[in-house]
Formats: structure tokens, sequence, C-alpha cells
């Protein structure tokens, strides 16, 4: 923080009733916790062994820790198709899951290419 913004902030503080700086500095303490607790989320994706029996949920399940990155409601749409087709159509599990890694896959590729424009 630059000196004028921190004298600023003391010549508000001291303006303020005791009462009112309590909770200032409550607030302070509060905004202070969450930029030091806010866990740090890989870049890079934590692939994790495809188990040889995998269910379909459960693959879900290990892509989702795999690509913590990934915006779980972006996948959300394509993810809960296919599980649709699997449960309600009959689809075979195995291609459901290739399909399922593909998903985050590309989606992982997306998440690298916006991350550079920015």
């Amino acid at each position: 923080m630059t000196t004028s913004k921190q004298q600023r902030l003391q010549g508000i503080f001291r303006q303020l009733p005791s009462e009112q700086q309590q909770t200032l500095l409550a607030f302070a303490e509060f905004l202070h916790s969450r930029v030091t607790v806010l866990p740090t989320i890989p870049l890079e994706p934590i692939l994790k062994p495809r188990p040889a029996d995998e269910s379909v949920i459960a693959a879900i399940k290990r892509l989702s820790q795999s690509y913590p990155m990934l915006d779980k409601a972006v996948l959300l749409n394509e993810t809960s198709h296919l599980m649709s087709e699997h449960l309600l159509r009959g689809r075979n599990k195995n291609e459901v899951i290739d399909e399922l890694e593909a998903v985050f896959q590309r989606n992982y590729q997306e998440f690298l290419e916006n991350k550079e424009i920015k």
C-alpha cells in the first residue's frame, strides 16, 4: 500500500468513534484472512490413474480432482449429457469415460489458451 493510502486510511480510522474503529479493524482482519487462506489452485492437471473397473460417476469425480483449475459449471452440461447417455441409453461406460477424459482435456486446453490471452 502506498504511503498516501496508508495516511488516508489512518486519517479515516482516527476520525471514527471507538466502536466503528473496532468494526473497521475487524473488517480489515477478515479481508486479510481471505487473502492469506485462499488455496492455490494448480495450473497443471494432477492426473490420477484410471482404475480398471471405474464407474462413470467415479470417473467424473477423478477427472474433477485431476483438473481442479477448471470451472465445473462449464463442464456440467457435457458431463451430465455423457452420464445420461450411459445411464439412460445404456452406452458403454468405457466409451463414455474415454469421452469424458477428452472433454476435460479439451477444456483444459481452452483454459490454457484463455490464460495466455489475458
